[in-house]
């Protein structure tokens, strides 16, 4: 999935360059923060922090933004980065799913 995503923005428009490595730069700090891709659920996790991150937050949202986010310091439940929030019921499944 990232993957497609990476060649849509690479073919998509001029100025595919920044595109590709503005995603990669903030994949790239996730990953550095402990963070790995769930292909099937198209998030970016860290289980320890209880944090997700949706790929389209991450697309649309600055380097430093996502990198405050991602080390900031954890509360006790589960984060959800989405770009419209999801219910309650998703969240819970989510959090129930991811343990």
């Amino acid at each position: 999935m990232v993957y497609a995503r990476l060649l849509d923005v690479v073919t998509c428009e001029v100025g595919e360059d920044y595109k590709v490595t503005d995603l990669a730069a903030k994949e790239r700090i996730l990953k550095d923060s402990g963070y790995s891709y769930n292909f099937d659920r198209e998030l970016y996790l860290n289980k320890s922090l209880k944090k997700a991150f949706s790929v389209e937050f991450i697309e649309d949202h600055s380097e430093a933004e996502i990198e405050k986010l991602a080390r900031e310091k954890p509360g006790p439940m589960w984060q959800f980065f989405f770009n419209t929030k999801p219910s309650a019921a998703v969240e819970r499944e989510l959090a129930n799913m991811l343990g």
